[in-house]
């Protein structure tokens, strides 16, 4: 298993949640990491990215609202979710950047409504 996704749920508009993913540590030391999302409907998009050097780029959709961050002792990527909207609404996967052949993981599902 190369990425394990947790803490999504369902919040109301404007609340806070923290996502985490836990991915192997060859992948994690390597390569750049990004959250992406996928909502129904809709194509996968990547919201959010890491460089290995700790540099940050987001979609525009979630800048202001959400920051990446990664832990590399253990080997955990974080994105911390503010001010969140009903848009907001989809599956969350981690996965490298750019995608590379690895399998993706279960994802975490986020539900913002009121």
């Amino acid at each position: 298993v190369v990425f394990v996704e947790s803490g999504g749920g369902l919040v109301q508009p404007g609340k806070s949640l923290r996502l985490s993913c836990a991915v192997s540590r060859t992948i994690f030391r390597v390569f750049d990491m990004g959250w992406y999302r996928l909502a129904p409907g809709s194509q996968r998009e990547r919201v959010a990215t890491i460089a290995t050097d700790g540099s940050t780029d987001y979609h525009d959709s979630v800048k202001g609202r959400f920051t990446i961050s990664r832990d590399n002792e253990k080997n955990t990527l974080y994105l911390q979710m503010n001010t969140l909207k009903p848009e907001d609404t989809a599956v969350y996967y981690c996965n490298a950047v750019p995608i590379k052949s690895f399998s993706w993981g279960q994802g975490t599902q986020v539900t913002v409504s009121s």
